[in-house]
């Protein structure tokens, strides 16, 4: 559904608190998600990195639902194709690129985890695994860890795909945090593809969301190619849990337009028309149509994607420069210092 706004008069994000400045640097991140991804899967084409993971269509979701998050003080467990949720919280394209290309310097895990293991303790990022719903039962760990430490204001941030909802650690976590009204909202991005298996196929339920009720907490459905959809409900469900209420869902619907990850033949499971469709509601588009409407000028709209442009080019050359991981600093943080290697040998 495209933008319907006048010239002149998008004023919905005043109603939810957002000045104008706050919906370009929106915006911003949301393009900056996009180039890079898009960028990624170019290099893997070109066989200069190995592996990729598209997060083109998640844009609005992603980073509507991570503009609730306050910087160093809630804590968030992305999942793996968050990279929208960790540019918002600091994460640079630099360091993104330096992940892709498995660096020394990658600051999530100097190049010996897959791309997008997000970790940053100065900003409360819990590192994470790539299995699919282990994310859940850390975060509501962590939230039961703030209640008992009477840190009242802050709360937890865990997201996932629909897929990820169909597993035993979601529903674990779910009733652990509802019994025990924890602070904690769960943000599901609903793409309807868990990897290749259809949403019909892999969960009953009409909306994610509705899983929410046994649990008796919230369920919240959002347009998640609509940044400032996603923003609201997510920040409904956010206030919910900074008020002591306990945990929520939210469904963030959107659509993933790359295939799963650059070794994916997406062909065997949908059609380039249902993608087509779904283009057409391309969420950065949107975005950058609703500001146009506020009358933002096209020049300047113009100038963020160039200097991005710019950025991303920079930061691949770096990486590209920078070092390889050292075989001998394998075991580095995995065993202590003097812990017996299976050989025998001491770290």
């Amino acid at each position: 559904m495209a933008v319907t706004t006048r010239k002149g008069s998008a004023t919905r994000h005043e109603p939810l608190g957002l000045s104008l400045d706050d919906v370009k640097g929106m915006y911003r991140y949301m393009l900056m998600t996009r180039l890079v991804s898009e960028r990624i899967l170019q290099l893997n084409r070109m066989g200069r990195t190995p592996f990729g993971a598209g997060t083109d269509g998640h844009e609005a979701a992603q980073v509507g639902a991570a503009w609730c998050i306050r910087r160093g003080k809630d804590w968030t467990v992305p999942y793996y194709r968050d990279m929208g949720v960790a540019f918002v919280l600091g994460f640079s394209v630099l360091g993104e690129f330096r992940s892709v290309l498995a660096k020394a310097t990658d600051t999530n895990s100097a190049g010996r985890a897959m791309l997008n293991m997000f970790s940053s303790p100065e900003n409360r990022v819990l590192s994470r695994s790539v299995l699919v719903g282990t994310e859940f039962p850390h975060a509501v760990g962590l939230a039961l860890a703030l209640k008992l430490r009477k840190e009242t204001d802050n709360i937890v941030f865990v997201f996932g795909g629909d897929g990820s909802t169909s597993p035993g650690d979601f529903h674990e976590a779910a009733n652990f945090a509802a019994v025990h009204r924890l602070p904690v909202v769960f943000v599901i991005e609903n793409n309807l593809l868990a990897i290749s298996t259809r949403y019909e196929k892999q969960t009953a339920v009409k909306d994610i969301a509705d899983k929410a009720a046994a649990y008796a907490m919230p369920g919240h459905v959002a347009d998640g190619m609509d940044v400032l959809d996603s923003y609201e409900k997510t920040k409904l469900a956010a206030d919910h849990a900074r008020a002591g209420a306990g945990p929520s869902l939210v469904e963030l619907k959107c659509y993933r337009y790359q295939p799963h990850t650059s070794d994916d033949d997406d062909s065997r499971y949908r059609t380039k028309q249902e993608v087509d469709e779904w283009r057409a509601r391309d969420p950065v588009k949107r975005a950058r149509e609703y500001l146009l409407s506020a009358d933002v000028a096209e020049q300047e709209l113009e100038e963020i994607r160039v200097a991005l442009a710019d950025e991303i080019e920079r930061a691949i050359a770096q990486a590209e420069s920078e070092p390889d991981p050292r075989p001998e600093d394998a075991a580095t943080h995995v065993y202590s210092a003097d812990h017996p290697l299976p050989d025998g040998t001491r770290a």
